[in-house]
C-alpha cells in the first residue's frame, strides 16, 4: 500500500510543461491577513496571457493543487485501511459463529444417527421375536392337543415329556375348552300344559331398535303397531299402522304396506276415523282399531277393511281426560291392549281411588267380561302393557335406564314387584304396546318409533 502511495506522490510532483499548465485549471490555497485559509480556482483565459498584479507562478499553482489532491487521497487511504481492519474483525466474528453452528449441527446429526441405529436394532429384535412366535404358533397348529374321554375323565395321549405345552401343572400354559349348545326358545317356556300357548313371565327386554322418526311436531306423541291377528287379505300382519296424536282433532290413520315402507315415509293409504281419538292408548287387534273417543269414556272399534265404525260402548266408571292418567300425562286415562289371551282395558275409577283396574273386553261388542283391581296407582307409573294375561308397568318415561317394576297376574289375582331393565333411549316414552305375534314391544319415544325384543320364561312359584 505505501509503495502505491509513494508512486502516486512521485507522479504528482512531476511538473507539467508550461503549455500543459496553461491549458489546465489549478487550485491555489493561501492564508489571508486574518489567518483564515482561502482556496482559489484558476482557469487560464484564452485572451489574456497573464493576470496583472499576480505574483504566483502558474507552475507552483499546479504543484499546490496536486499536493492538495494528494493529501485528500492519503486521508481516504488511511480511513480505508482502518475500515478494512474493522471489517476483518467482523468477518472473523461471523466466521467463528458459523463454525460454532456447524459444530452444533454436526453433533445433532451424530446424535440422530445413533438414535436411528438404536431404533433399527429394536426393530430387528421385534422382527426376530415375531418370527419366533409365528413359528411357535405354526408348530402348535400342526400338533394339536389330542384328548379321549373315558369314564374316569379325560385322558391325555401323545404328550412329549419335554414339551411344556403339555405340562398342565405349569401355569405358563393352559387350555380351556367350552362346549356350547343351542337351546330352542320353546324350552324356556312352560311345557306342562297340553294347551300350550307359548306364554310365560317376562324375563328380559332388549335394547330399542329405531324404525322411523316423525317429521313434525304432531309426531312427538303417537301410536304405531302391527296387527298380531289380521283378518282378511288386504291388510296383513306386515301392515304397519300409525297415528300422530298431537292435535285437537286426531282422525288420520296411516297404513304402510310393511316396515320398509314406513321407514321410507310413504303410506299406501290414509283412513279417516269416524270419531276423534284421545291420547295414545289405541291398539290393533283382529282387523280393527280400538281406541278411546275424545273427552269421553267411550270405546270405539273401527273396522279397517270396511272403514266403518263397528261398535262403541262406554267403559263403566272409567276416568277420562286427565282424571287418572299415567305419570307423563297426555290424557292417558284409558289404555287398550291385546295379548295372547284377549283384549284388555287398563284404566282407573273413582271407586279404585286411582289404582289400576284391568278389564277383559269382548273384542266384538266391547262388553266387560271380568275386572281386576291392583294395588298400584296409575299415576305413579309411566306406562303399562299386557303379556300372557299379566300386567306390567314401567317405572319412568324419561329415565334412560329404568325398570319394569310391577306385575299383576290375572290368572291368580296376585301382584308383585319385579325389576326388569328397560331403556328410554330418547327420554320421553309416551306409548308401549305388546305384539304377541312378533313377540316385541312397540313404543313411541319422543318422535321415535322403536321396538324391543322380549324374552319370556317359566312362571315362578306362586304364579300361573
Amino acid at each position: 500500500m505505501w509503495l502505491q502511495v509513494s508512486l502516486l506522490c512521485l507522479s504528482c510532483f512531476t511538473l507539467p510543461s508550461r503549455s500543459q499548465a496553461q491549458d489546465r485549471a489549478s487550485l491555489h490555497r493561501s492564508n489571508d491577513q486574518g489567518g483564515r485559509c482561502h482556496y482559489t480556482f484558476t482557469v487560464a483565459s484564452p485572451e489574456e496571457s497573464s493576470c496583472s498584479g499576480s505574483s504566483i507562478n502558474p507552475e507552483m499553482d499546479g504543484v499546490s493543487s496536486r499536493l492538495t489532491l494528494l493529501e485528500a487521497l492519503v486521508s481516504r487511504l488511511i480511513a480505508g485501511a482502518d475500515g478494512g481492519t474493522g471489517t476483518g474483525v467482523r468477518a472473523s466474528s461471523g466466521e467463528d459463529s458459523l463454525q460454532e453452528a456447524y459444530s452444533q449441527v454436526t453433533r445433532e446429526r451424530n446424535q440422530l444417527q445413533q438414535d436411528k441405529e438404536r431404533l433399527n436394532g429394536q426393530v430387528q429384535e421385534l422382527q426376530r421375536r415375531l418370527a419366533e412366535l409365528s413359528r411357535e404358533a405354526e408348530s402348535l397348529r400342526q400338533k394339536p392337543c389330542q384328548q379321549t374321554h373315558t369314564s374316569g375323565g379325560t385322558q391325555r395321549e401323545n404328550r412329549p415329556a419335554s414339551d411344556r405345552a403339555y405340562d398342565f401343572g405349569n401355569g405358563a400354559y393352559q387350555e380351556m375348552k367350552a362346549e356350547v349348545s343351542e337351546v330352542p326358545a320353546s324350552r324356556l317356556i312352560p311345557e306342562g300344559n297340553h294347551s300350550f300357548t307359548g306364554c310365560g313371565e317376562l324375563q328380559s327386554v332388549g335394547d330399542p331398535v329405531l324404525h322411523r322418526k316423525a317429521d313434525t311436531i304432531t309426531g312427538k306423541y303417537g301410536v304405531w303397531l302391527q296387527d298380531p291377528e289380521p283378518q282378511g287379505h288386504y291388510y296383513t300382519n306386515k301392515t304397519v299402522w300409525r297415528i300422530d296424536t298431537v292435535g285437537k282433532d286426531v282422525r288420520q290413520l296411516f297404513a304402510y304396506e310393511d316396515m320398509h315402507q314406513l321407514t321410507q315415509g310413504f303410506p299406501m293409504k290414509v283412513l279417516v276415523l269416524p270419531e276423534p281419538m284421545e291420547s295414545t292408548g289405541a291398539t290393533m287387534y283382529r282387523g280393527s282399531l280400538y281406541y278411546q273417543r275424545k273427552r269421553s269414556r267411550t270405546l270405539i272399534r273401527f273396522d279397517v277393511a270396511s272403514e266403518n265404525l263397528a261398535s262403541r260402548r262406554d267403559l263403566p266408571h272409567a276416568g277420562f281426560h286427565g282424571q287418572h292418567p299415567y305419570s307423563w300425562g297426555g290424557y292417558t286415562d284409558i289404555d287398550l291392549a291385546a295379548d295372547e289371551q284377549s283384549l284388555w282395558a287398563i284404566y282407573s275409577t273413582s271407586k279404585a281411588k286411582g289404582a289400576i283396574v284391568i278389564s277383559q273386553l269382548d273384542p266384538q261388542s266391547l262388553v266387560v267380561k271380568k275386572s281386576w283391581e291392583t294395588n298400584i296407582r296409575k299415576n305413579t307409573v309411566a306406562n303399562a302393557f299386557m303379556v300372557c294375561g299379566r300386567l306390567y308397568t314401567v317405572a319412568s318415561y324419561t329415565a334412560p335406564n329404568t325398570t319394569i317394576n310391577y306385575m299383576f297376574d290375572t290368572a291368580t289375582s296376585v301382584g308383585q314387584a319385579v325389576a326388569v331393565p328397560f331403556k328410554n333411549k330418547y327420554r320421553y316414552n309416551s306409548m308401549i304396546d305388546y305384539n304377541h305375534a312378533q313377540r316385541k314391544l312397540y313404543a313411541w319415544d319422543n318422535f321415535h318409533m322403536v321396538t324391543y325384543d322380549v324374552t319370556l320364561g317359566r312362571a315362578r312359584t306362586g304364579s300361573s
